[in-house]
């Protein structure tokens, strides 16, 4: 449980990230043609955050409710949401931490 927290902790923080470092680019340089991939990078890396965000949280609560014992396949969705989201989590942190860089 407390590493699903964590995760969500996380993808909470990187969806905040990325939405404001692209309000921070957008507002630096408009959006011109340089700046429109990394933009787009970073509207996508926020929408990837939010869906694992609401499937994670959904099927944690989905999960409780069914303590002490949850079905199989619910928990294997469970343990497959929380692979995804760690995915997402390192790939979107490395992808703020670029634009923000360049």
């Amino acid at each position: 449980m407390a590493k699903i927290l964590e995760l969500l902790g996380r993808l909470s923080t990187l969806i905040d990230r990325a939405s404001a470092a692209e309000l921070a680019i957008f507002n630096t340089y408009g959006e011109t043609e340089e700046v429109a991939y990394v933009l787009e990078q970073l509207d996508n890396t926020k929408e990837r955050g939010i869906v694992a965000y609401t499937r994670l949280s959904g099927l944690l609560l989905k999960v409780s409710r069914f303590q002490p014992s949850a079905p199989i396949a619910m928990v294997e969705m469970l343990a497959q949401s929380i692979e995804i989201a760690e995915a997402i989590v390192d790939a979107g942190e490395a992808t703020v931490k670029e634009a923000t860089i360049d």
